[in-house]
């Protein structure tokens, strides 16, 4: 029987192109044997959930990224979002950290402090820590081309407190692939990178075991204009390049993978995110146990951060940033996220505010305590709608990783990647001047007068204090002590060895980020996007 809106021809589709029926029937799901297929929360395939009990036993991490201007008020947003009851923290780092600059490097005049903390060295992160117990908190850590570095600065603040490495916890994003693909913050050319990467898987599996090695990262893809399906797609072919590096390295696959995390956007279109998570979730079990051979359960079951959409987010009307803040978290956690950002309704148009970043906290709070939906593992499982778009996305998604396969895998598709995504974002923005999709503020409901809110400025005072500040350190050290760890850095650059305890003691010595990289660009050379793109 043909509904009046069918006859209508009033076809309506998710972002991701999949077709949404005005109904849905036991029949759409007919053909998945949803028991099999689905299984319990906390085994494979794991689509209902990583683990048995999910939010009953306790509620997602609250992580609240922050990091600007200085160490010392980095230090402070912190104590204040610790205060405010979020368990975990998120660390934001400036433009020229992520690019292995140092602060008084002329590239990054301007840019310090501005879209995150400033750290140049072992000092910067000390005083960002201060009075902070590394041994009771978990800290994640955007950052990617100089992960490795960042990850053994923290080690050395937990050293300073007394924490044993193996008793740290946390994550570090060090998914350079993403960068090549969508973000443009790397450094050295792919296969230095993924030197850098399986290093550290090494590293850690034998000495920081409980800190997450990657996040491996469909956030910023998704910014870049990408599906659904091609965010899954996209970022699990990115993660199978990474096992298959370390694999070719000679990791066992079950003593590196139950480290590794993914991290996902939490966007718009409700029920399709909740389906997205599910579906990377019963894909990523899939090829870890047919393509790799996992036998650990821990090595199959994807655990995943989300953080809301960013460019979702307006600068008109900004107070309904607010709402869809809610939302998103909300499709996050319906879709078993580990850990939850939820962003500030004034991120449109700065770094968020004190206030801003509270409420945000406070939204995910709200939901986690007054809406009951801790109270069940997987609530909208065997929802016909949910399963039909869980397997269309499944599917989609194996069949586009099925096309980078045959190119070679993720690294050898780059420039396939980034077309896709193009393509994907070209076509959502024609479709927004037109009307198709709807953003209110902006195609409707608009309003001709723009609201004033307070944000967040930062002060260029604090780029010449810590200009000044790395002077000091330059003086202070053992020059001599520091030219031959950046020595021994180098040696094993040239070899085989694994890179990071000699960066431990160069860092140890209070070298700086930028000497530490900068050997490392004199050795691998850095990657140039377009002459990689000619050829």
């Amino acid at each position: 029987m043909t509904s009046s809106t069918e006859a209508a021809g009033d076809a309506r589709s998710t972002d991701s192109g999949i077709e949404i029926k005005p109904v849905y029937h036991e029949d759409d799901v007919a053909s998945l044997d949803l028991a099999t297929a689905l299984g319990e929360p906390g085994e494979f395939p794991f689509v209902r959930g990583p683990y048995r009990t999910m939010y009953r036993e306790k509620p997602w991490t609250m992580r609240q990224y922050a990091g600007f201007a200085t160490a010392e008020e980095t230090n402070e947003r912190f104590r204040y979002l610790l205060a405010n009851g979020a368990p975990g923290l998120s660390m934001a780092f400036d433009l020229p950290t992520q690019l292995g600059m140092d602060s008084d490097d002329p590239r990054a005049l301007g840019e310090v402090g501005r879209v995150g903390v400033a750290i140049d060295s072992v000092d910067d992160m000390l005083r960002v820590f201060d009075g902070i117990p590394l041994g009771e908190v978990s800290t994640s850590m955007t950052i990617n081309a100089p992960a490795a570095v960042l990850l053994l600065l923290y080690r050395l603040v937990g050293e300073a407190q007394g924490v044993p490495a193996d008793q740290l916890r946390g994550t570090i994003q060090n998914d350079i692939l993403k960068e090549y693909i969508a973000r443009g913050n790397y450094i050295f050319p792919p296969h230095a990178s993924m030197r850098l990467t399986t290093d550290t898987f090494a590293y850690c599996a034998a000495e920081m075991p409980r800190f997450n090695t990657i996040s491996i990262s469909g956030y910023h893809i998704r910014e870049a204009g990408s599906t659904a399906v091609q965010e899954v797609a996209f970022t699990l072919a990115d993660g199978i390049a990474y096992v298959q590096a370390a694999v070719n390295a000679g990791l066992d696959v079950d003593r590196f993978a139950p480290r590794l995390s993914f991290f996902f956007n939490a966007h718009s279109n409700f029920l399709e995110e909740v389906a997205k998570f599910r579906a990377a979730r019963g894909l990523w079990a899939r090829i870890m146990r047919e393509r790799f051979g996992a036998k650990d359960d821990k090595s199959m079951a994807l655990r995943f951060h989300a953080q809301t959409g960013g460019s979702t987010l307006t600068a008109q009307q900004p107070d309904n940033n607010v709402v869809r803040v809610a939302l998103q978290v909300l499709s996050a956690a319906l879709g078993g996220a580990q850990s939850i950002h939820a962003n500030g309704y004034d991120e449109a148009l700065a770094l968020p505010t004190e206030q801003s970043a509270k409420l945000a906290l406070r939204t995910q709070q709200v939901i986690a305590e007054e809406t009951g939906i801790t109270d069940s593992s997987d609530p909208l499982a065997g929802g016909w709608m949910v399963e039909a778009l869980t397997a269309e996305i499944e599917e989609r998604a194996r069949e586009l990783i099925a096309r980078i396969d045959e190119r070679g895998g993720a690294v050898d598709s780059i420039e396939f990647m980034r077309d896709e995504i193009a393509d994907a974002a070209y076509r959502w923005h024609k479709a927004m001047e037109s009307g198709e999709r709807k953003v209110v503020g902006i195609n409707i409901q608009a309003e001709p007068e723009e609201t004033e809110i307070d944000i967040l400025k930062i002060d260029p005072a604090i780029e010449r204090a810590q200009v000044q500040r790395l002077a000091d350190l330059r003086a202070a050290r053992d020059e001599a002590e520091v030219s031959a760890a950046l020595d021994a850095v180098r040696s094993a650059a040239r070899g085989t060895d694994n890179l990071l305890p000699p960066m431990h003691r160069a860092l140890g010595a209070r070298a700086t980020i930028g000497e530490v990289c900068g050997v490392l660009r004199e050795e691998f050379g850095e990657y140039d996007r377009m002459m990689a793109a000619a050829g």
